[in-house]
């Protein structure tokens, strides 16, 4: 829990990282493990002056992108917003860029004032593989239907168990999400799957695009997608996707919190 005393401030980072090089995003025990949290404290308190702690919306595993995540930490001393911006980017390792910040109320959390967060996947689905950008897409040589993937994803909108999809870890009380959106479209030899809930379960995305995927092949109908989530159980559905490929784009706060909209285009 979160102690602001009456002489801190509360600021929030939108961030961007390429986890490709780093495993996931929650700071380990063994300091030779590296994450992207730890990273981005170790910056954020030499510009701070003392030890700082981030909390973020949703920790994402190893291999996985994002291009706004958002955290929040407190700071004893003010500092001009650029400072943050600026002189964290000049600091960080290359994989990890803030692209803006903006003071907040105490009652904000990164995580619980959140309202929904949204993935993509991005899928090159071509005979030969991905190299330029193969830390940011997953390469797929069987033909998919974007179309059908697109269908089958209209299945699990709502509010739903979705044990068929959290991953073995999983250490949620519970898996009740509600999906508020699955988009699937292809451009070119590129097909990207957005996926927009309130919160996520482990691997819950990739478990998701597992399914997809088989629908997309022709393998199945798109009302497997709904018969898989009607079972509630993880063995009866299809394989957990790998991490590249997926980035966290987005998350939504209430409007009163005034933060910066955070787009991303492309990939």
């Amino acid at each position: 829990m979160d102690t602001a005393g009456p002489s801190t401030h509360r600021i929030a980072l939108c961030v961007e990282y390429n986890g490709a090089v780093f495993n996931g995003w929650q700071a380990q025990a063994n300091p030779r493990v590296n994450t992207v949290q730890e990273n981005l404290e170790q910056v954020l308190t030499r510009i701070a002056c003392h030890p700082v702690r981030v909390s973020c919306a949703g920790r994402t595993d190893a291999g996985v992108h994002a291009t706004g995540q958002i955290v929040h930490f407190e700071s004893r001393n003010v500092r001009p917003l650029k400072a943050w911006v600026r002189g964290a980017n000049s600091l960080l390792c290359r994989p990890i860029a803030v692209r803006w910040a903006h003071p907040v109320a105490d009652d904000f959390h990164a995580r619980f004032s959140a309202l929904s967060r949204r993935y993509r996947y991005l899928i090159y689905n071509s005979d030969a593989r991905a190299a330029r950008l193969a830390d940011l897409v997953t390469s797929h040589y069987p033909p998919l239907s974007a179309e059908l993937m697109h269908e089958a994803g209209q299945f699990l909108l709502g509010e739903h168990d979705f044990s068929s999809y959290r991953g073995a870890a999983c250490q949620s009380r519970t898996a009740m999400r509600r999906m508020m959106a699955i988009e699937v479209k292809r451009t070119g030899d590129y097909v990207s799957i957005e996926i927009e809930a309130n919160a996520f379960l482990l691997h819950m995305v990739r478990n998701i695009v597992g399914v997809l995927l088989v629908i997309g092949e022709g393998r199945k109908p798109p009302g497997w997608a709904g018969e898989v989530l009607a079972v509630q159980d993880r063995t009866r559905a299809g394989i957990t996707a790998p991490p590249q490929g997926l980035t966290l784009i987005r998350v939504r706060y209430p409007e009163h919190y005034g933060l910066p909209e955070t787009r991303s285009e492309g990939l």
